[in-house]
């Protein structure tokens, strides 16, 4: 609700902030504090109001000596940072895309099979050890990753073709530079030069698997969705600012569609689950109303009906079920 005070709270919640404003006054009485509270957020607002109205922490602003600016903010935000898909980024998207390295959280594996004699069209072939991303010993692939962090993808991949171009001169490989766009394709013909040459696939093996990671990255039916995720999470935020919650869950609403109505380019369950979280982080503070609850309610039972028809149910809609 847009005005939500302590008492509307369920009890649970109501203990929860009266605890922190407990602990927060004997902070504050600690550190001799005189505080002026800002809040960002309808539970921050909560949280800030019960600490000006407890009764040891107005005893404790009359005699305290340090003045002190408390701002308190909502949390929300934090889900729209982990469900959100962030700006041209190919780091991000080369670990969200690729397979997880096993035993490992924040690494990837890349297909090496490229770099062997081995051909092959099962992409889970599992003959060649896996690359990874972390190359703690190679200068080049440490700088080309921080590209990967830093610029745009169109430059982070123009500084892939850079370095693969600079490592084959160096190894005498007869590359030829090409100007213009960088494809998948023509970083894959650069890597076939090193394929033959033991040496050179030993000495640059750490930029190798980067850039193969970059190729299949590139290739990955899963980027273009990302792309489609950005820019309709971008529309959302201009919908959100001028209309209200029930007109952007009625536009979500015809998106829904069950498994043996969707294209490949149709968004998933989990897809709408993550859209969904989103939206709600992203919103603020929601004018509740029958207008809202008539939307969640369609969207609800789309979503439901999509689940249920999924032949296959992944396991995050087998835990939800």
């Amino acid at each position: 609700p847009a005005e939500v005070g302590l008492g509307a709270l369920p009890a649970e919640l109501r203990a929860a902030v009266r605890a922190l404003v407990g602990d927060l006054d004997s902070l504050f009485a600690a550190l001799g504090l005189r505080e002026e509270s800002f809040a960002v957020g309808a539970l921050s607002r909560v949280v800030a109001a019960e600490l000006a109205s407890y009764a040891p922490a107005r005893n404790r602003r009359r005699t305290a000596t340090n003045k002190a600016s408390v701002i308190f903010v909502d949390r929300t935000l934090d889900l729209a940072g982990a469900v959100g898909h962030h700006g041209d980024n190919l780091a991000e998207k080369i670990l969200s895309v690729l397979p997880k390295l096993p035993g490992h959280k924040t690494d990837v594996m890349v297909n090496m099979v490229e770099l062997t004699a081995l051909q092959t069209a099962d992409e889970t072939c599992s003959i060649i050890a896996p690359g990874c991303l972390a190359q703690p010993n190679d200068p080049a692939a440490k700088a080309l990753w921080e590209s990967f962090m830093n610029l745009k993808q169109k430059e982070a991949v123009m500084e892939a073709r850079r370095h693969l171009v600079e490592a084959a001169s160096r190894e005498n490989l007869p590359i030829k530079m090409s100007m213009g766009e960088v494809t998948p394709e023509q970083l894959s013909s650069y890597i076939q030069l090193f394929r033959n040459n033991l040496k050179a696939l030993e000495n640059h093996c750490g930029l190798l698997q980067l850039v193969l990671a970059t190729v299949q990255t590139l290739k990955h039916p899963q980027t273009s969705k990302w792309d489609n995720f950005l820019a309709f999470e971008r529309l959302l935020l201009q919908t959100i600012g001028e209309s209200e919650m029930p007109s952007v869950l009625n536009q979500l609403l015809p998106m829904i569609k069950s498994y043996n109505k969707r294209t490949k380019d149709d968004y998933a369950c989990e897809d709408f689950l993550v859209l969904l979280i989103y939206i709600y982080s992203v919103v603020g503070e929601i004018k509740g109303g029958k207008e809202l609850d008539t939307a969640e309610e369609e969207v609800k039972k789309a979503l439901v009906k999509a689940i249920c028809d999924e032949p296959e149910p992944s396991r995050l809609l087998q835990k939800i079920t």
